[in-house]
């Protein structure tokens, strides 16, 4: 095929890659937590940690990139991120067990494909905004939808893979994820991308800081992200640790349903987005979030509390391609500038959220004391700290609802006149 016959579909699809590419990125270390911690040592607040880095640096990676990816072009950010995605997995697998401190290799590697990461959500959503859609609400829903089917590929075949090779041979699974970033490079190589506002129409820094709307949207991305990276970071170690649930079966129906109810929450409002009103639906998954995470916490049966995690997946869904919509909708002229701030706040809260979770956990075993509700329970100190991390979650979603309360009343005479 030659660059000719490339089309819009081909983009779509690209792109639709490009998020199993972030997908990756950010779900194939928390699974080898356990392979971490045991082989090398690091406690859950290094653990948490690296969550933290990965989406620190994303965060740092947004902010250049809304201010300079429009002057490199869209089609060499892309390939330029899937570069590094796929040096940084091949790093996760090599550098750990050629370095003094394992901890140091993980850490470079979490830096290079966190870098391609950033790169990747800031671009990702311009370019498929930008394609020919009659329906933008649904063709951001299906493009994001792609990260939850990447997520849940990663946590069942990495699952089995580990299951397979055994977890002395973890060093494999990075190695072998690399090769899908390493085929989308090229493949975005040569599809066709547009810009999405013609330049000299954007909207301005300033423009869009007059807004309070703008400040919320911006609110609210962090509580999307906290919400949902949460409970995806730690599910796995959660399943194994806190609920003392085998690893096969605690990634199966933990991060593995998290991500498959996810994606199909995505998918469904794809598909009926025009019969379903994107405010009423985030609120109602704000509440659901809510209570999942309480059950999670709070349930004294682990099957139940394993179920909740996955169905959490679903709970969060709509929060961060939702508050895309809502805000492309409310800022049409928003442009590179508008995606690349709300990456940013997306990126503060996946790093807040985990890590927080994991602070709070350490801190709990560190000072072997928990709150009094705990007292009456049979669980050891270890499984009181993971529960009282995602306890202390449950704030993030509980915030969105009443922030998309707080939106649902502001009315369009408070948003910057688009032209």
């Amino acid at each position: 095929m030659n660059k000719r016959e490339y089309t819009y579909r081909h983009t779509t699809l690209a792109c639709y890659r490009g998020y199993i590419t972030q997908a990756i990125i950010n779900n194939l270390a928390p699974l080898l937590f356990i392979v971490f911690q045991t082989h090398f040592s690091i406690s859950y607040q290094m653990l948490g940690q690296l969550v933290l880095i990965n989406f620190a640096v994303q965060l740092l990676t947004d902010i250049w990139a809304t201010k300079y990816a429009d002057r490199f072009g869209y089609r060499s950010c892309m390939v330029f991120a899937h570069a590094l995605a796929c040096i940084g997995l091949l790093s996760l697998g090599i550098l750990p067990m050629l370095l003094p401190s394992a901890y140091t290799g993980i850490v470079i590697s979490v830096i290079l494909y966190a870098i391609g990461g950033g790169l990747l959500e800031v671009v990702v959503s311009p370019i498929i905004e930008a394609l020919p859609s009659e329906n933008k609400e649904a063709s951001m829903s299906l493009l994001h939808s792609f990260y939850c089917w990447g997520q849940l590929s990663v946590v069942l075949l990495s699952t089995f893979l580990l299951w397979l090779i055994g977890r002395d041979f973890w060093f494999l699974l990075p190695i072998l994820w690399s090769i899908f970033p390493l085929y989308n490079m090229f493949r975005f190589r040569q599809v066709p991308i547009l810009p999405l506002i013609q330049e000299g129409k954007e909207m301005s820094l300033k423009e869009l800081l007059k807004s309070p709307v703008f400040y919320l949207s911006m609110m609210l991305m962090v509580c999307a992200g906290a919400s949902e990276l949460t409970m995806s970071q730690w599910s796995s170690f959660f399943a194994e640790k806190g609920l003392q649930i085998p690893k096969i079966y605690g990634d199966i129906l933990g991060p593995g349903l998290f991500a498959l109810l996810m994606a199909i929450g995505r998918l469904l409002y794809g598909i009926f987005a025009d019969r379903l009103p994107i405010k009423a639906s985030m609120l109602a998954s704000s509440i659901l979030c809510v209570t999942t995470y309480l059950v999670t916490v709070f349930s004294p049966y682990p099957i139940l509390s394993l179920l909740a995690c996955g169905l959490c997946g679903l709970s969060v869904s709509l929060m961060w391609p939702g508050t895309f919509s809502l805000t492309s909708s409310a800022f049409p002229r928003g442009g590179t500038m508008m995606f690349g701030i709300l990456a940013i706040f997306g990126d503060l809260g996946c790093s807040l959220g985990p890590w927080m979770a994991g602070f709070i956990s350490d801190s709990v075993v560190s000072a072997r004391k928990s709150l009094n509700f705990w007292s009456a329970s049979n669980l050891n100190l270890e499984q009181i700290g993971l529960r009282s991390g995602l306890l202390a979650a449950t704030a993030f979603p509980l915030i969105m609802a009443i922030g998309l309360i707080v939106f649902r009343r502001k009315k369009n005479s408070s948003i910057p006149p688009t032209y």
